[in-house]
């Protein structure tokens, strides 16, 4: 029955004690369940959840407000009650608004190239080889939109595009913005879930164009409506609407390979980000885009790229484009990866072997090793504005643990949906190395792309580690156990992994190593034994958190032929002497050559080597090094033939540690005529040879050449037989009575 003309409408009051007293005119043939919800709209309280009660009855949500007035009324007093809750009041914690969520988010989130290293994993995550990025300065029509309030959004934009297509799960997981579908993936490298949401630091409205659908995210809720967090068109069932809206959907156009044959197939087979530059402040950040600011993007970005691709799987390529107004389109900057020209199939192989040992892992088949692979990456760096190229090489071991290695890593793998993986790289030659001296290797810590540059992230180890680590919230650091997160089981997981995984990883890089470099197998960029020492951990540059990998480390490297030796070949530590001579010193090279012929097994290696070695031999004590008494004993097995100054450099150094008893035999002494004779302990006049002084010339005993020290001898070989001779143990060095003071 409808309401009469100039009659008063029927005023409802509800009772409560939480929200008060709500009045609300309504028709007559209003039902309570219309009344709910308008309680709904007012205080956010589920009308689902609402009891509304007259005269201590509860009503069905069919009645009708007029059958419920007294006759000769239009008031009517109902009381609300909750179900669950005493009183009748609502209660319980609520997330807070979305675009209050985002802000959060970016007050943590890094800015700058980091943003781009996150649609970088996005894209390995969906299996893209390539990503492209573009910045474009054109101005597109506003004429014909879903709504003028697009205006803004047609003009300047940063873009991204991988040749990946959108799943399902993806157009699902990207609205879930509190709910990352790929915490359930292990294999994901993007399972944080706040990675995407940092390009709100550049745009309001991210769009998508992937597969058969275009969507748009509006986390204000201004564009489609008060409570739209976004739209979707369909290429195919939303074709009439996307032909009437041409201007909307013209950015799309004649980008990335996207032209107007891909409308009309309803298809396009990559994906498409679009981010309209913010050009004033929003809810969301108060942070403008220009130009500048996203050069400053590209440049922040590029300082990574030699090492962006080390331990992705899938991306090989990323390249950066400029778009001015007039539609002019030119490359800034490229970086790609790829195998070495004879080991074109080694990396796929690899790649597919650790996929099926962390696809095992995952369906906790029982494994009691590790999963180890290795691979040349040949990484190119192409600088258009700068017109510079670098190349760097690399060697790279990639590992997945076994199900069963550490019992509490597989709990935590579980709990957190982690898997036990380590990269490790070692830098090969440079092609800019070959001009000049290379600069200090400073190894980095990655999250399969590198970690934002800062102190957090060095290691102080020569190489870079990857690793599937538990990051903080805003992802610039690993999170390790500290005093007030002791139980935190990402730090607890990171510190498993470094002690559990790392070292048997990096054991095998150098081993392999050695291997190649014995085969000849890497010729684009040969492997030297400097090359492999330089790999060794300076046990005094390491970072604190990475010490616990040393001693396994060491231990497993000791047990295999790791020291290179002057006989060009790879012994075990306990075989070999090591050289701790002055390398600014004559005589170095004559020792080492000589001793080296004799069939000695000595080495030189850095003192990273040296030191870890005599820290953790199990025979420390009894470590082998280059020592006088070394020579000496080789040189009565092995008689010297060389030069008079070898001689002379071989005598300078067995004289250098004062043992002169140890000199008998040695056919070191050098004489004035050019010979030399072997010390003796005879104390016969006839074998005497003597020492001139400024009192008694050689001249004084004419026809005595042979019986007299060679003159012009280095102070140091001088004042040494001097000591011998005056300390009388080598009675062969005596004076004649008329020479002493």
């Amino acid at each position: 029955m409808e309401q009469r003309l100039g009659a008063r409408l029927p005023s409802v009051t509800v009772q409560h004690e939480y929200i008060g007293n709500k009045v609300y005119e309504v028709a007559s043939s209003a039902s309570v369940q219309e009344i709910k919800e308008l309680i709904f709209v007012e205080t956010d309280f589920p009308a689902s959840e609402q009891r509304l009660l007259h005269n201590g009855k509860e009503l069905e949500d069919s009645a009708q407000i007029g059958s419920l007035l007294q006759s000769g009324t239009h008031k009517i007093n109902l009381k609300l009650q909750g179900r669950g809750l005493k009183g009748g009041g609502r209660f319980g914690q609520t997330t807070p608004p979305l675009v209050d969520f985002l802000k959060d988010i970016l007050r943590r989130y890094p800015e700058g190239g980091q943003i781009l290293k996150e649609l970088i994993q996005n894209a390995e995550d969906a299996g893209a080889t390539e990503v492209k990025f573009l910045y474009d300065e054109t101005e597109y029509g506003t004429n014909s939109l879903w709504s003028d309030r697009l205006k803004e959004y047609q003009g300047s934009a940063l873009y991204s595009y991988n040749n990946a297509v959108f799943t399902s799960e993806d157009w699902h997981g990207i609205q879930e913005i509190a709910r990352s579908r790929k915490r359930d993936d292990p294999l994901k490298v993007g399972r944080f879930g706040i990675g995407f949401n940092s390009v709100y630091h550049v745009t309001d409205a991210p769009c998508i164009f992937s597969g058969t659908q275009i969507g748009m995210l509006d986390p204000q809720q201004s564009l489609f409506g008060s409570h739209e967090s976004g739209q979707s068109w369909n290429l195919t069932n939303d074709r009439e609407e996307i032909n009437e809206h041409q201007d909307q959907f013209a950015p799309f156009v004649g980008i990335f390979d996207s032209t107007k044959e891909t409308f009309k197939d309803g298809f396009f087979p990559g994906t498409i980000f679009r981010f309209p530059l913010r050009k004033k402040p929003s809810y969301v950040s108060s942070n403008v885009y220009n130009k500048d600011k996203v050069l400053e993007l590209f440049e922040s970005f590029k300082a990574d790229a030699s090492s962006l691709l080390l331990f992705l799987k899938n991306v090989q390529s990323v390249t950066l484009y400029s778009r001015e107004c007039n539609g002019t389109e030119r490359m800034l900057f490229r970086v790609t990866a790829s195998e070495g020209k004879n080991l074109k199939n080694e990396r796929p192989n690899s790649l597919n072997i650790l996929r099926t040992a962390a696809d095992r892992y995952c369906n906790d088949i029982p494994s009691n090793s590790m999963t180890c692979v290795t691979y040349h990456v040949n990484i190119v760096s192409e600088d258009v504005t700068s017109k510079e190229i670098n190349e760097m090489s690399w060697l790279v071991c990639n590992s997945v643990g076994g199900r069963g290695m550490c019992n509490e890593l597989d709990c935590l793998a579980e709990d957190l949906k982690y898997i036990p993986s380590i990269g490790i790289a070692m830098p090969l030659l440079g092609r800019e190395e070959t001009k000049g001296a290379a600069a200090e290797f400073i190894g980095r810590a990655f999250c399969f792309l590198p970690l934002p540059p800062g102190e957090e992230s060095k290691t102080g180890l020569p190489v870079h580690i990857s690793g599937f680590f538990g990051l903080t919230d805003n992802r610039r650091s690993i999170k390790w156990r500290e005093v007030d997160q002791w139980r935190d089981p990402a730090a607890l997981w990171n510190e498993l992994l470094v002690r559990n995984v790392v070292p048997k990883t990096y054991a095998t890089l150098v081993l392999e190593a050695i291997k190649r470099m014995q085969a000849g197998k890497v010729q684009d960029s040969p492997l030297t034994p400097d090359s492999i020492h330089k790999v060794w951990p300076d046990i005094n540059k390491i970072r604190v958190h990475w010490k616990p990998i040393l001693e396994p480390l060491f231990k497993e490297l000791i047990q295999h032929p790791v020291i290179y030796a002057m006989s060009n070949r790879w012994v075990q530590a306990d075989l070999v002497y090591f050289c701790e001579m002055d390398h600014s010193g004559d005589c170095m090279e004559t020792v080492l050559n000589f001793l080296n012929k004799a069939g000695v097994q000595i080495t030189r290696v850095p003192t990273n080597v040296s030191n870890a070695v005599q820290a953790y031999s199990s025979d420390a004590n009894n470590l082998k090094k280059v020592s006088p008494a070394l020579v000496r004993q080789m040189m009565r097995k092995f008689r010297h033939r060389g030069s008079a100054e070898e001689k002379l450099q071989l005598l300078e150094y067995v004289l250098s540690d004062r043992n002169f008893g140890e000199l008998i035999g040695l056919e070191l002494l050098p004489l004035q005529n050019g010979s030399f004779k072997s010390f003796d302990s005879s104390a016969a006049d006839k074998d005497s040879v003597y020492i001139t002084t400024d009192d008694h010339s050689r001249s004084l005993f004419p026809g005595l050449e042979g019986r007299f020290l060679a003159e012009n001898l280095k102070p140091c070989i001088l004042s040494a037989l001097r000591e011998a001779a005056e300390s009388r143990v080598q009675q062969y060095l005596l004076g004649c009575p008329g020479m002493k003071d």
